[in-house]
């Protein structure tokens, strides 16, 4: 500390020793000031005042670890993997107790985490019936204290402003900067997350979100159940996806792309950990679509016109009305007078722009859904999709054989699934209204024959039995480490 108290001392961030159990395994917590934005000036004008504030925190923060969850006798976090020595915690008897219990840990940071888990809950229950009990959680939402579990609405607070979203995303990509984040954070929330995992005594825990790896890892490894639980990462990413989606303890890792296997192999895990099934999508997508005609005729449209499937998302977002009228405007042939194409607008939740869509004086057929369950019919009903660069929904309309337009995509981990379809020979990529209009436009006209080329390619890339691959590969996990550890119980 300087003498002078004119002059402030330059500090980029706060080092704390902690000491939770033992002197022997200290951990290191490293706090950038611009965490605390509130953080007086004048504290560090003064000797006294930091050395004050410093004191308070470390016992702050030895209180609390002192008072880890009682399954935990000693806590070091000196490493990469940090060791936890258990000591058992009693547990209720489950009431499915004649099953096996598979736990998927997921969380509403978009919706493809959630649809990933439903599918894999799904296929479970169609494959194997009442021999699996499936249970989805979103962990941070539900086991754990604020603010982690705030996760989903800083989430959408960050996708909605780009830039803080890139710097996020990427900021947290290198491990030196992830993994003592998770150090850190399992720290305070070990004795919540553990409670949410171990309340349901899983046979296999499958992780559908990058977020859900590092700490019921960590967990897992120190109550020794890590050859006893089948713990596996179902990548629901198609192409780019973040570095945390990756980690070396796992059983297995369900990877829906080449690219992606191999980012996992640059992470570390072995070629043995590793499937390339494709990205799980739900069961009633693989059944076989009925005629077009049939569809649109439930659907309430033209059962001859070829049409376009126009989407928003759950949420309905994006340039939704813009690209309707677009297309409202192209697919009419001013010439004949007459319609060369319809339109089928899913709005999603937004209520809002339902109403207005549906008030519109088209000249062109046009049906304004709400939130739809049944996408499967939707798309089978369609010729061709515009919609932003989700990775189920590119991986369902693969399925389907619809040629796609994408008109944006969230920065980082959905970057890589424009180049994905594009280069692939799926589909196009536009942001604009009018140019995706004419796109169309020459599809259901003089560019027929691309159209069909397009629905070609998109087919030979789809991956329809990928969750039932998935599934079966988990129930052979689940039966050969039966076999090693055949009285295996979660109590012990």
């Amino acid at each position: 500390m300087p003498s002078s108290l004119s002059q402030e001392p330059t500090v980029s961030s706060l080092h704390l020793h902690l000491h939770p159990s033992s002197p022997s395994s200290p951990l290191l917590l490293s706090f950038p000031f611009s965490s605390f934005p509130s953080f007086p000036s004048l504290l560090f004008k003064s000797p006294s005042k930091l050395q004050s504030f410093l004191n308070d925190f470390n016992r702050l923060a030895r209180f609390h670890c002192y008072r880890f969850p009682l399954s935990f006798s000693s806590l070091s976090l000196s490493d990469s993997h940090s060791v936890l020595v258990d000591d058992p915690l009693p547990l209720p008897p489950s009431p499915f107790d004649s099953s096996k219990k598979v736990l998927i840990l997921m969380s509403d940071t978009g919706g493809g985490h959630r649809a990933s888990a439903e599918a894999i809950k799904a296929a479970f229950n169609q494959e194997f019936g009442d021999e699996y009990q499936v249970f989805v959680t979103d962990l941070w939402t539900d086991h754990t204290p604020w603010p982690f579990n705030q996760l989903p609405k800083s989430y959408n607070f960050l996708v909605k402003h780009g830039t803080l979203w890139k710097m996020t995303y990427y900021g947290s990509a290198p491990r030196l900067v992830h993994q003592p984040h998770f150090a850190a954070t399992s720290t305070f929330i070990a004795r919540e997350v553990e409670k949410g995992l171990m309340k349901y005594q899983p046979d296999i825990i499958i992780s559908v979100h990058p977020l859900m790896q590092h700490v019921p890892l960590r967990i897992l490894r120190a109550k020794g159940l890590l050859n006893k639980i089948v713990f596996t990462t179902v990548v629901t990413d198609l192409s780019t996806c973040h570095p945390t989606w990756f980690h070396k303890l796992v059983t297995r890792c369900y990877c829906p792309s080449t690219e992606v296997a191999k980012r996992a192999l640059k992470a570390g895990l072995k070629p043995s950990q590793i499937k390339v099934y494709g990205l799980p999508v739900r069961p009633s997508f693989v059944k076989q679509v009925r005629p077009k005609d049939e569809l649109r005729r439930e659907l309430g449209m033209d059962e001859y016109l070829p049409a376009v499937l126009l989407m928003g998302g759950g949420e309905g977002m994006g340039p939704i009305e813009a690209t309707a009228r677009a297309l409202g405007d192209a697919l009419f042939n001013e010439t004949l007078g007459e319609p060369i194409g319809q339109m089928l607008v899913i709005c999603g939740r937004n209520k809002k722009l339902a109403n207005k869509l549906q008030s519109i004086d088209w000249k062109i057929p046009v049906k304004v859904l709400g939130f739809v369950t049944k996408m499967e019919e939707c798309m089978g009903a369609c010729d061709c999709i515009i919609t932003k660069a989700g990775p189920g929904t590119i991986a369902e309309a693969m399925i389907r054989g619809l040629p796609i337009i994408l008109n944006g995509y969230i920065a980082g981990q959905e970057a890589g699934n424009v180049p994905y379809v594009v280069e692939n020979g799926c589909g196009k990529f536009s942001k604009s209204p009018k140019e995706i209009a004419k796109i169309v436009a020459d599809w259901f006209g003089p560019k027929a024959d691309e159209l069909n080329t397009m629905s070609q390619h998109a087919l030979k890339l789809a991956r329809p039995d990928a969750v039932f691959k998935i599934v079966h590969d988990l129930d052979e996990l689940v039966r050969e480490r039966s076999l090693l550890v055949p009285e295996y119980s979660c109590v012990t």
